[in-house]
């Protein structure tokens, strides 16, 4: 056992393997692989995503921006070069999955569910009760534009500040500053966004 968890590809695939198997005993025990077991899935996927999007963002503004003006600068070059790169991968990967995932999950439960959180409860016109849908909306409008920040100012500018795109010093401290303030920002839009979809979710179902 510990030769398979020293390995992060065989713990990985593994965790897949049975998470895989509940999956379809969920599919068995709940009647059947119908619209709501594909819902289900997707509902997975989107935690499983945003978890790794959102727990990276964190990484980012509760330890590495915070903790690297205090590393040595010999040793900055191995977070810029070896671990940002690779977080910044699985970052903005993640961030594609968990919007396009939690798209899935909305239009799976209707185009009429679809419509309503996508206007705030407006697209059937003004009717009361429609409150949940405003409040939901604005989880997933926040979220998509953490999404849109990661891969339009976020990552362009990280690649800039760590040298994948070659650029002078003075555009490089730039692209710094401008990545920070874009992680930054979703790290301020996050706390209202997951308030959103976790109250929306217990309350309104």
């Amino acid at each position: 056992m510990g030769k398979l968890l020293s390995s992060f590809r065989a713990t990985v695939i593994l965790s897949l393997v049975l998470a895989g198997l509940m999956i379809f005993a969920f599919g068995q025990v709940s009647g059947g692989f119908d619209g709501s077991f594909w819902q289900a899935v997707f509902r997975w996927v989107h935690v499983i995503a945003g978890i790794l999007w959102i727990g990276l963002l964190y990484y980012f503004n509760f330890v590495q921006i915070r903790v690297m003006p205090s590393i040595p600068a010999e040793l900055k070059p191995g977070v810029g070069k070896h671990i940002a790169p690779e977080a910044l991968f699985w970052f903005r990967w993640s961030a594609l999955v968990t919007v396009l995932a939690g798209l899935a999950v909305m239009f799976a439960r209707g185009h009429a569910y679809a419509a309503e959180v996508l206007s705030f409860g407006l697209a059937g016109g003004l009717v009361e009760g429609d409150q949940g849908f405003m409040l939901m909306g604005i989880g997933v409008w926040l979220a998509i534009i953490m999404f849109l920040n990661v891969w339009g100012i976020i990552w362009p500018n990280q690649k800039r500040a760590l040298g994948i795109v070659a650029v002078d010093d003075d555009k490089k401290a730039r692209a710094a500053r401008i990545a920070m303030l874009g992680s930054r920002t979703n790290l301020l839009l996050s706390f209202p966004m997951l308030t959103s979809m976790a109250m929306y979710q217990t309350l309104f179902g």
